[in-house]
């Protein structure tokens, strides 16, 4: 279990200029220690034509962030939350909210 964000969490941006936005995570490079959040961080990228059907133009899409720079987001405490790791009932090891002591989404 490397890293404690994985896709599909909803995170919160605790750095940078997008600080206090929220959204889902996209996709997690673990080699990098980068994740990429929908709708947080837009780049925009200036792009040629190629070929005789392709537009060129400028397309705005999400950059990674490092995953020092973002929270996984908790509904029931309202915020941020650190992540910690406990075992279940049945075994199986799942992540918890230190706020909150909840479990949150799930295991692999």
């Amino acid at each position: 279990m490397g890293l404690k964000i994985r896709k599909g969490d909803t995170v919160m941006v605790i750095a940078g200029d997008d600080k206090g936005k929220t959204g889902r995570v996209l996709q997690v490079d673990e080699d990098k220690n980068r994740v990429i959040v929908e709708k947080v961080n837009f780049v925009k990228r200036h792009t040629k034509p190629k070929g005789q059907n392709q537009s060129g133009g400028i397309i705005e899409k999400e950059a990674p962030l490092h995953i020092s720079n973002v929270m996984l987001f908790d509904p029931k405490a309202g915020k941020g939350v650190r992540v910690g790791v406990r075992m279940a009932k049945d075994g199986s090891r799942e992540r918890v909210s230190r706020a909150t002591g909840e479990p949150v989404g799930k295991s692999e």
